[in-house]
């Protein structure tokens, strides 16, 4: 017996679904089919995607091809079951690779293959590229020196690589340019041997907190880091500013400029005296807390010449005093990322911090202070709620020429997104 055809107006309805017309419906049948090759990458404690600028439209066509790859907009239940994201910022995230003199004043001579990081809105779709991501970072010079001579020509690869150490293990460094900053940084990871190919060797004994297993280590040196998105590692030329906010309350903060801008406040300035009691779980359950964080990170942006409006940067980061007993850890700090408890810290921001308590006077250099931590001391350790994390910044003479991480990274997959 031959079943009644059912209309496409009655599925809409029975879906509540807005009724198209003939040629939207045509279009609608081929999304899901429209695809570009990519890598899915861990870099550090993100996820996400590495994609040749080559296989993209141009920037201005990208908000409605990467939205969609991500699985965004997903505005009612914020998980993006429907592309590679999985509803948390730190897995929201890409970088496009372009071959070097690709940005106008960025000389080939100087940089090995450019980038720009993208952060997808979870539930708007948004994409945000007015910061950059350390994580992310991590993965892309690997995924140049693999990609082929568009970003490395194969007759300055020996010159690249330094001679195998004591145990036999090669490293190779490119210098990268992060056009959502214009800052250079120095990735140096290791490549396996001649004989085996000489590729990314993600291979290692190097544990990184937050991620299980080992890897190779991968080391970033962020070149001149200061004033990535202000101009200035102090925008307001003060270590510490009184902000005042729209409730007539006010909070004391630093507001620093290191590789990303960041908006540093004290626990015990918002009734939180200890990290141990506010995990990433208790500030999410907290909406009070949260609304309170992003009226300070609004008031801090708009003071440092920031859109308060856009998420990605300046991002609030809550400072706390180590343990009494826990002389191994310099400062401890928990961050919050696009209006979420981020679960570790975002890289950028440890990279901030790390600068900012060699900085005199600002609150990070104080809790260094009162903990009775060396101020000459080569890396500030920070603690966070995945672990640990060191950073080395190089000053000279007042002015910030370098700031140090350590990462690791890995290729998951490599194929087409369809989106």
């Amino acid at each position: 017996m031959r079943r009644a055809s059912i209309p496409v107006s009655a599925l809409c309805r029975r879906a509540h679904l807005p009724q198209t017309s003939h040629l939207q419906q045509r279009a609608a049948i081929h999304t899901g089919l429209r695809s570009f090759p990519a890598w899915f990458v861990r870099g550090g404690t993100s996820n996400g995607l590495v994609i040749r600028s080559a296989d993209l439209p141009p920037a201005s066509s990208w908000p409605s091809i990467l939205p969609p790859a991500m699985g965004s907009p997903d505005a009612q239940h914020g998980r993006q079951l429907d592309g590679l994201g999985s509803g948390v910022s730190s897995t929201s995230k890409l970088v496009v690779l372009a071959p070097a003199g690709t940005t106008p004043g960025v000389a080939p001579s100087d940089v090995h293959v450019e980038y720009t990081f993208v952060q997808v809105g979870i539930r708007d779709g948004a994409l945000d590229t007015a910061g950059n991501c350390g994580n992310m970072s991590s993965i892309v010079g690997p995924a140049a020196w693999d990609m082929g001579s568009d970003y490395v020509a194969d007759a300055d690869r020996p010159a690249l690589v330094a001679a195998a150490d004591a145990e036999g293990v090669r490293w190779a460094t490119l210098r990268i340019y992060n056009t959502n900053t214009g800052k250079v940084i120095e990735t140096t990871f290791r490549v396996a041997a001649e004989d085996e190919g000489g590729a990314y060797c993600p291979a290692g004994d190097y544990v990184m907190d937050g991620v299980p297993g080992s890897n190779s280590c991968i080391t970033m040196s962020f070149l001149d880091p200061a004033g990535a998105k202000t101009g200035r590692a102090l925008p307001t030329g003060h270590a510490i500013d009184t902000l005042h906010l729209p409730d007539g309350s006010a909070v004391q903060a630093s507001l620093v400029d290191v590789g990303n801008p960041g908006v540093f406040v004290t626990g015990r300035s918002i009734g939180c005296p200890s990290a141990e009691a506010l995990s990433p779980a208790a500030i999410e359950a907290n909406a009070a807390l949260r609304t309170r964080l992003d009226m300070i990170r609004r008031k801090g942006a708009e003071m440092m010449g920031m859109d308060p409006d856009t998420e990605s940067v300046p991002k609030i980061v809550l400072l706390f005093p180590p343990a009494a007993e826990d002389s191994d850890v310099d400062i401890c700090c928990r961050a919050m990322s696009m209006g979420q408890a981020h679960k570790a810290v975002p890289l950028t921001l440890a990279l901030c911090l790390g600068a900012a308590a060699k900085m005199d006077g600002t609150l990070a250099w104080q809790l260094l202070r009162e903990a009775g931590r060396p101020e000459d001391a080569p890396a500030v350790r920070i603690a966070h709620p995945s672990g640990l994390v060191d950073v080395g910044t190089t000053i000279v003479d007042g002015e910030i020429k370098a700031a140090k991480l350590l990462r690791t990274a890995r290729v998951l997959m490599k194929g087409e997104v369809y989106y």
